[in-house]
């Protein structure tokens, strides 16, 4: 039964480099769901930095969209790296618009809400481990505008549907890597 490991932390914390070293550290082969969407010259430049800082053996998938195709389809003894939970939930929130209707947003979080049950029953299905990485954005201010306040509250109603499912989870301070209690526990 494959485990399912959750990372998180804020932007530049650390959590993507760790995670890496996570999925290495399995001597499994690995599979890279990237959910990024290289929109612009910088995302571009930012994109391919990654991909030559990763290894070379690592396979790499493009899933801005679908996390269940992606992980189903990797293979099950290859350790699969998920980077990252907060780009998937913005690719999912934007077409809906700078001034996303409340109904809307519900409908989406009910979606959100089925892919994650779907994504942690492949990956419990799997022999290797799934790392999900995501951005900690509920540490800061109330974003000014509708759209910033509907990410936030749905990407922090992700992650904790995701770390609750997850067997394993680490909060990534200044490049340091803290342990979090299951959920059992809480």
């Amino acid at each position: 039964m494959g485990e399912l490991w959750f990372v998180t932390g804020g932007a530049r914390s650390g959590k993507s480099r760790f995670a890496e070293r996570l999925a290495a550290g399995t001597g499994l082969p690995v599979a890279y769901v990237a959910t990024m969407q290289p929109l612009d010259a910088e995302l571009e430049a930012r994109v391919a930095r990654h991909r030559i800082e990763r290894s070379a053996a690592w396979s790499t998938v493009e899933a801005p969209l679908d996390l269940v195709v992606a992980v189903s389809d990797a293979p099950s003894d290859a350790c699969v790296l998920v980077d990252c939970l907060s780009l998937w939930v913005s690719n999912r929130l934007m077409p809906l618009g700078d001034t996303p209707v409340i109904a809307d947003i519900a409908a989406l979080e009910a979606v959100l809400d089925a892919d994650l049950a779907t994504l942690a029953a492949c990956c419990a299905g799997r022999t290797a481990p799934t790392i999900l990485v995501t951005n900690e954005v509920g540490s800061s201010l109330v974003p000014e505008y509708p759209l910033g306040r509907a990410y936030r509250d749905l990407l922090g109603r992700v992650n904790q549907r995701a770390s609750v499912a997850a067997s394993r989870a680490w909060l990534l301070v200044a490049g340091r890597a803290l342990p979090l209690p299951s959920a059992n526990d809480v």
